[in-house]
């Protein structure tokens, strides 16, 4: 396998011998809101140039049955075209993150992917713990046509959902529903480094699980509040569900350095092997979260989304003129 990237080799040579001393020294504790900060941090800093996106709008997906109205931001890239949509929901452990520390990568995910990006404010724990973030995701899914109707935004009849990290995972748990739900009428799904494994069961786990920024300590604590009601770990992991031929065609990228790389992989594997149409790269050099430390690997990011441009558009290319956008206004 390849050496980590050199810039990101110095990043966390500085962060393992630097700054994470330091702050033990001090009497350090982790908890939501340093853990917070450190991902909008981390974003800010290595993810700075700025993207323009047409057309940007807040709104609200209503839930059904007096449920939670998921808060959304919409990144329409032409607003003179009709463009399917991708639902992408952002990562931070299930804890951390917001579309606002995301809207960079959003950006560039509307420009580069030509979707209609909408991005859920999804429920965080420790406040909301398991299943909220899965249900908002399924409220978003269901709705976004209704809010992209009333916003006179247009759009193609054909929504991916997307993810990366505990966004991921999210996304999967939408990908597994649709397969017998007719209401989540996907047609792909994007898997960026996911967290699709709570029982922590790969061997990238232990072997990676220290040194690469994310680690085995940090996953557990992550999981440990998220789940707070005695939940079987296992059975709430999408590796763990069953898959069949209704699944969705998937894109899974993942990082060599990752702790969570094996169970990326092995849930590409899965898939491919329920007859899934599957594609599957993994960034040998680089680590998790590595779309939030874009200005350290750049050309790498640049073929993510290359890669996520081409698996969500080649194989539409001359069908989407054909699919009817008469529920636009």
């Amino acid at each position: 396998m390849k050496s980590v990237a050199p810039r990101i080799q110095l990043f966390l040579d500085h962060l393992n011998q630097v700054l994470t001393p330091a702050l033990m020294a001090q009497g350090f504790k982790r908890n939501p809101i340093n853990a917070r900060e450190a991902l909008a941090g981390l974003t800010s800093r290595f993810v700075t140039q700025t993207v323009a996106v047409a057309c940007i709008q807040d709104d609200t997906v209503s839930a059904t049955m007096g449920g939670y109205n998921v808060p959304v931001r919409i990144y329409h890239p032409e607003p003179q075209q009709d463009l399917p949509i991708w639902v992408y929901l952002h990562g931070g452990g299930g804890m951390c993150g917001s579309v606002s520390v995301y809207d960079g990568i959003l950006r560039r995910l509307a420009v580069q992917s030509r979707h209609i990006v909408v991005a859920p404010e999804y429920r965080l724990a420790p406040e909301c713990p398991y299943p909220a973030g899965e249900t908002d995701a399924l409220t978003v899914v269901r709705g976004v046509r209704a809010v992209l109707q009333q916003n006179h935004l247009k759009f193609i009849n054909r929504i991916a959902v997307g993810g990366d990290s505990a966004g991921g995972a999210l996304a999967s748990v939408v990908a597994l529903r649709a397969q017998t739900d007719v209401d989540l009428a996907i047609t792909a799904l994007v898997l960026i480094y996911p967290s699709v494994d709570f029982c922590m069961s790969s061997p990238s786990i232990q072997s990676l699980g220290c040194g690469y920024m994310l680690t085995a300590e940090t996953i557990r604590w992550y999981f440990e509040n998220y789940f707070q009601h005695g939940e079987d770990y296992c059975a709430a992991s999408s590796l763990h569900a069953p898959v069949n031929m209704n699944h969705v065609p998937t894109l899974v990228l993942t990082a060599g350095y990752d702790p969570l790389r094996d169970e990326g992989a092995a849930y590409a594997q899965k898939l491919e092997a329920a007859g899934v149409p599957v594609e599957y790269h993994c960034f040998e050099s680089l680590i998790h979260a590595f779309l939030n430390m874009e200005d350290l690997c750049i050309e790498e990011v640049q073929a993510a989304y290359g890669l996520i441009h081409d698996f969500l558009n080649t194989r539409f290319e001359g069908v989407d003129d054909m699919v009817s956008t008469v529920d636009n206004p």
